[in-house]
């Protein structure tokens, strides 16, 4: 095993890191043309991967997380290179995490729902429009309704179009994922602001290892 994965806190990153990504991606979705559509792949894969032997398997590997894991030294680290906008998205999947796993009602329905988009996959490939407003359906009934709505910003073309719409729902949902997924692993808020340091270490190791891999 790599040493980088010695760290205390690299099972906790890997989660962290999973929602800075799906952050990261409503942003791209919302304001540019193009987006790292492989790193959305991952943040809605990542939905259906409910029973998984290994962390690292919610996500593929730690390589599918490049673009979370990039977002999360951005945010922990130098303030100057701080984005408010993932800041707040990334604060509204944590809270939305909070009120999720408090409503066993819920986590049920979204249980069943996720099945069906697990059994959907025998047909449709996940970046398709159908499987797209499947999960966008999925956001609405479920996620929706347990609070104050993410008010997402940007370019207001990009985001009059209904699949640019699915896409960002779909992201925010693969959020949700991360954030129980964060929790599960022992991750709390308190530790983001009392152990920065440490976590932030922990992350440029693991980063170094995706962009400069054995």
């Amino acid at each position: 095993m790599s040493d980088f994965k010695n760290s205390p806190h690299y099972l906790t990153n890997l989660a962290l890191a999973g929602i800075c990504q799906s952050a990261a991606i409503v942003k791209q979705v919302a304001r540019q043309a193009e987006f790292d559509s492989q790193a959305l792949y991952t943040v809605i894969n990542s939905l259906t991967i409910t029973e998984p032997d290994t962390p690292e398997q919610v996500y593929g590997d730690v390589n599918q997380l490049a673009l979370g894991f990039e977002t999360l030294l951005s945010q922990l680290g130098n303030d100057s290179k701080k984005d408010v906008e993932i800041t707040r998205y990334i604060a509204n999947l944590l809270s939305i995490e909070r009120k999720l796993t408090g409503n066993q009602k819920a986590m049920a329905e979204l249980g069943q729902r996720i099945g069906n988009i697990q059994r959907q996959r025998a047909h449709l490939e996940l970046l398709e429009t159908q499987m797209l407003r499947n999960l966008d359906s999925i956001y609405s009934d479920i996620i929706s309704p347990l609070g104050r709505r993410i008010q997402v910003g940007g370019d207001p073309a990009l985001l009059k179009r209904e699949d640019n719409q699915y896409r960002v729902r779909a992201a925010l949902l693969g959020g949700v994922r991360s954030a129980v997924l964060w929790r599960q692993l022992g991750g709390r808020r308190r530790q983001i602001l009392f152990n920065r340091k440490p976590i932030l270490k922990s992350a440029q190791h693991t980063f170094n290892h995706i962009i400069k891999p054995n």
